[in-house]
Formats: C-alpha cells, structure tokens, sequence
C-alpha cells in the first residue's frame, strides 16, 4: 500500500466511512471522532461510543487500529483509546419505554432453559457496560426473580412502578415480573386480555430508567403475549432458545414462525444444553444430540448465536439465585459472553446495512 502523508486530516480522512455500532452512521458524521492527533511519534485517536455497544468496544478499537496501521503502516505506534459518548434513547411506541433495544427471549417449549438464557444476556450487557432492564413476561412461569435472587413488592411512588434491582458492582439492572405482585405459590389463571393489560402495564408504569437494552422474557410457546409487544412497541428482535433433540426443534421453529408473522425480527438461535464434558476425563457427551440449532438456523437463515453446555455450576447458580456468578466461572463465561457479543454485533451489523430513520420524541 502506497504511504500516506500523515497529518490529522488524513487520519480523519481514513476514518470517515467507519460506522458507529449503535447508530450505523459514519463516526465522524455524528460527531464522535472526539480528537486525532498525528505526530512522529505516532497516531492517537479518541473515539466516542455509547454504552449501547460497551461489549463491542474492544472490538471496535481493534478494528479502528487495523486500519489505520494499514493506511499509515510507517507510523510506529497507534493508540485509540474510547469515550463514553452520551446519546439518550428516543422514547417508543405508545407506551414511552425510553429504551433504544427491546430483545425478546422465547423458545417453542418449556424446559429448554430460556429463561437462564434471559437473565444471563441481560447481566452480560450489563455487565460490559450497557443499561439494561430485564421483563419477566413469562406470567404462568415466572422465574427470574428466583434466577436473580430478587424478592420484595414492588412500591408504588408517584403512579410509577419501582422495580427492583438486581446489583452489578457499581451498576443496578432493573427487574419487574408478575412473580414479584403475586406469592410464589399462587396461580395466575388469565385470559388474554388480562395478560395484554398486565404486560402493557409493567412496561408503561414501570419506572425503567432510560435504557439501551430492555430484555423481556417470553412464556414458552406461541400465546397472545407476542401479539402484544408487537402491538405496543417496536421490538429489535426475539432470540429464540432450543436444545438439540428434534422435538425441542420442531417447537422452536414454531416459535419463529410465530415471531415473523407478527413482524418481530428473529436474531438468531441459541442451542441451550447442547453437549456435556465430563470433569473427571474431559470427554464430550452429546446428550440430547448435536448441532441442531445450527441446522435449523441455517435452514430459516437467521444467525447462529452459539451453545451453551450442561454444566452443573449453570443449575447450581441458577437454583441459589445467583446466575451472575456463571460470568465468574471460566467454563461457562466464554459461552455467555459471545452470545451477547453476536446479538449486539448483528444489532449492529443491520444498523449498519440500514441506519435507523431518526424518529420524533413521543411527548
């Protein structure tokens, strides 16, 4: 490659078509090349970007020095170092859910897992950096609070819900479920406009917070509670969760039919259960069969999102109420984590194809 005179301009110039991962549009453009500095001594570069994609930052600055190694590959040393840029979320649809994601988790079945898989791509975004609220939707079934460790009534101040929180360090993820208005051991038997009235109020009196990330837990199966969310809100899209054997197969591909006829994109596929390794001798076992998923991802065309194995910390986790400490684990974090990297890279991927249309504020 030809060398190019170094200055700032140039280094702008090299940076102009690269796209922000929340927005799709160019850096520059939306103003958060925040500072370039070129000098003998080397190229220094601070970018802005928000905490919608905090998990592909390290990514991100990856790909930034590639190319500008390449484009000024006599320069010794390059260093881009990331901002927090500040870009509060629009509010949506009727209910005015200040969130610039909603990611819905379903599976064709019960047993499967989906729920686990909720809660831990939302502690992983919340985790890397991302605000993110978590919608216990599964009302016959709602298990997150036990997943997360949260109990109490929920308080009413100023006509807003207040969830409760589940503790992240420094950083508190908001979590509402119809388990947290209801004891533990009693039923809800409604029909479905009770259910339409009951999730359309946990997300619209719910006091949320702006969010980059709402992630709602669906009940399994193919009920009226999709219908729902595709009426009140724009959804980002539904991760469909589904364990090897055919059976759990044939259910899930239910589910995503489910989800395109109500104009709710499909994200990809996440195979739960998908193989054991024995501790004591390393050997694999594929329990419930092998790959799937990856098949039927394949045969639908969505993305392929990865498999999480059977590990006994994931269900011993899950039964203490601890399911953030799966990120604490060295065997089950790799699964997790690339699973909420490839939802936020796809997210970002088809912003990127087609940049979101700026909308008007709902007042």
């Amino acid at each position: 490659m030809t060398n190019v005179a170094l200055s700032p301009e140039a280094v702008r110039k090299a940076l102009a078509d690269f796209n922000d991962p929340e927005s799709g549009r160019p850096l520059a453009e939306m103003d958060q090349l925040h500072s370039v500095e070129a000098t003998p001594d080397g190229i220094r570069v601070v970018v802005g970007l928000t905490t919608h994609s905090a998990i592909l930052w390290n990514a991100t600055r990856g790909r930034i020095e590639e190319r500008l190694r390449a484009q000024f590959p006599s320069v010794a040393k390059v260093q881009v170092e990331i901002a927090t840029h500040e870009r509060p979320p629009m509010k949506l649809g009727q209910i005015g859910l200040e969130a610039k994601s909603v990611i819905a988790v379903g599976s064709g079945k019960g047993g499967v897992g989906k729920s686990t898989i909720a809660a831990s791509l939302a502690i992983g975004l919340a985790r890397a950096g991302s605000k993110v609220g978590l919608l216990d939707a599964d009302v016959y079934g709602p298990s997150i609070p036990h997943l997360l460790g949260v109990s109490g009534r929920p308080q009413v101040e100023g006509g807003r819900i207040q969830p409760q929180f589940y503790e992240l360090g420094d950083a508190r993820m908001p979590v509402m479920s119809i388990g947290l208005l209801v004891p533990p051991s009693e039923a809800v038997v409604w029909r479905g406009p009770m259910l339409h009235g009951a999730i359309t109020q946990m997300l619209r009196d719910t006091a949320w917070g702006p969010l980059d990330y709402l992630v709602i837990d669906m009940p399994p199966g193919t009920g009226d509670i999709a219908l729902t969310l595709s009426q009140v809100l724009p959804l980002s899209g539904a991760v469909v969760v589904c364990t090897p054997q055919d059976v759990a197969l044939l259910d899930a591909t239910k589910a995503i039919t489910m989800f395109r006829k109500v104009n709710i994109p499909v994200l990809g596929m996440v195979e739960n259960m998908s193989f054991f390794l024995c501790p004591d001798c390393n050997k694999r076992y594929d329990i419930f069969g092998s790959g799937g998923a990856k098949r039927a991802a394949a045969d639908f065309d969505i993305p392929y999102l990865g498999d999480v194995p059977i590990q006994i910390a994931i269900r011993e986790h899950g039964d203490a109420g601890r399911t953030g400490e799966n990120f604490a684990n060295d065997q089950s974090r790799p699964y997790l984590e690339a699973i909420c990297e490839r939802v936020v890279s796809g997210l970002a991927a088809k912003n990127a194809a087609a940049p979101p249309k700026p909308s008007l504020p709902v007042l």
